[in-house]
């Protein structure tokens, strides 16, 4: 199979891409820029490139069997600020590319969704797929509709997807200067004697995935077949919750320095509570994490330490 990881430069990318070439893929990687912490993998294809050119989109499906989306250009918490930026420049522009999916047959496309966001408030936790999709910020809701209009091309066209409504990936390859990822911030702002600083209470409950556990499911997402009346949306996560205040308690317990706390006031963006309920990925997929929330901080404040912030 040849893959094309779109945004395949960035956190998630670099490891999915590391993934796919360890298991023997072609793997083309398509993005505005190069990988920040990884130097290119010499088995694989690289092409700079926007989501927003359509010739060089074009040019980047050719000959391609498998299209892994992970690029967007919004966060959660900015994308209400100018929302009209977020559908132009990730809902349409997805449009386009599966038309240029369509027109190149494309065998499959996997998109990473919103574990999270897409759903909003929930009204029951664990939240199962099919919980009701009421979105509190634009990025939710172009997500959403991006799965909506993957539906309409596999429908109409028969253009095959899956999609990954992902929880909060950390690891290797995470921006510890990012905006968001709250472990890999809260262990970049630690390496650099600098203290976290924490939304609100720190009672917000999210479900955290370590990022191996994450590329193996978006994988297993491309190998299914799903028949016609299959499912063809999952949720990844853990399938459990930590609170931010039980998160700098686990990071306490691994990191060898210490962790100093700054609370600030509260974000609307963010619900209270966000746990995935991952039963149809174990049954349909044959997938379930496998490094617990202890061994993957560990794992992941080795990598940040190895990048010498202080």
């Amino acid at each position: 199979m040849k893959s094309l990881v779109i945004g395949g430069n960035g956190f998630i990318g670099t490891n999915l891409v590391e993934e796919l070439l360890a298991s023997g893929h072609q793997v083309r990687v398509f993005d505005r820029y190069p990988s920040r912490y990884k130097e290119p993998f010499p088995q694989a294809e690289y092409v700079i490139g926007d989501l927003g050119n359509h010739g060089e989109v074009h040019e980047a499906v050719e000959g391609i069997d498998w299209v892994f989306h992970l690029a967007y250009t919004t966060l959660p918490q900015t994308s209400n600020d100018d929302p009209v930026y977020d559908v132009r420049s990730n809902l349409a522009d997805t449009v386009q590319l599966l038309q240029e999916c369509r027109d190149s047959k494309v065998k499959k496309v996997v998109f990473i969704s919103s574990g999270g966001t897409v759903y909003g408030v929930p009204t029951q936790v664990p939240i199962p797929e099919d919980h009701i999709q009421q979105p509190i910020c634009s990025y939710g809701i172009t997500k959403l509709a991006i799965e909506k209009y993957l539906s309409l091309f596999q429908r109409l066209w028969g253009l095959e997807y899956v999609v990954v409504r992902l929880s909060n990936p950390y690891g290797e390859q995470q921006n510890p200067h990012s905006k968001q990822g709250a472990i890999g911030v809260f262990l970049g702002n630690i390496a650099e004697g600098k203290p976290i600083t924490i939304w609100g209470d720190g009672e917000v409950v999210r479900d955290y995935i370590y990022i191996s556990d994450a590329v193996t499911a978006l994988v297993r997402a491309a190998e299914y077949q799903p028949a016609a009346d299959s499912p063809r949306v999952f949720n990844i996560g853990a399938g459990c919750g930590y609170s931010l205040n039980q998160i700098v308690e686990e990071l306490r317990a691994v990191v060898d320095v210490p962790v100093v706390v700054r609370y600030t006031p509260g974000r609307a963006v963010d619900v209270p509570r966000s746990v995935l309920d991952i039963k149809l990925a174990r049954q349909i997929l044959g997938w379930s994490p496998q490094v617990e929330l202890k061994e993957g901080l560990a794992r992941s404040w080795r990598w940040v330490k190895s990048l010498n912030l202080a």
